[in-house]
């Protein structure tokens, strides 16, 4: 048998990771969790806007992945990821569940299109306001770097379809 697939999706708001998270889990049938969708609800829950309410979400989200992994389902988590303690909650649950971790990270060096994404996106999230273009460029500031050998790095800029097909063959074959 095959260990479960863990993918998380990451990178700056805006990049697109809820869309290709989403449009992954669709075509391969994996179970897609979101981390601005735990915290949303769990600020509509009446826990205060905080450091710590966006930690509890990570680990919330962790368990639910990790539930799901140990079903043998295929998960793909969408989530910034801009710290090692962030990226340490992934690690975990691939480790409890015997899964296979896969990082992608969404690199989206267009400023304008980003900007354009930013300001034109509508989640549907009550809670979790959309971030301004300034508090970005303040997260990418302080965004711990990637290796190279840890993820999958992306251009953000081609199509949500030519995204989802790459990773799908990258996935096959790793």
């Amino acid at each position: 048998m095959n260990a479960p697939l863990l993918v998380v999706v990451s990178g700056l708001p805006g990049t697109g990771k809820s869309a290709v998270a989403a449009a992954l889990a669709h075509r391969s049938g994996a179970v897609h969790i979101s981390v601005d969708v735990v915290e949303d609800a769990m600020l509509g829950a009446g826990l205060p806007r905080s450091w710590e309410t966006g930690v509890a979400a990570y680990e919330a989200a962790r368990a639910v992945a990790e539930q799901n992994l140990a079903h043998g389902s295929t998960v793909v988590v969408d989530a910034v990821n801009d710290s090692e303690p962030a990226r340490d909650t992934w690690r975990t649950a691939a480790a409890t569940s015997r899964s296979r971790l896969v990082f992608v990270v969404l690199v989206l060096d267009d400023v304008a299109e980003h900007r354009r994404r930013l300001a034109t996106r509508q989640r549907g999230l009550t809670h979790v306001p959309e971030p301004s273009w300034a508090e970005v460029r303040a997260r990418a500031a302080t965004y711990a770097p990637w290796s190279d050998d840890e993820c999958l790095r992306l251009d953000a800029g081609r199509p949500v379809e030519d995204l989802v097909e790459e990773l799908t063959a990258r996935l096959a074959g790793r």
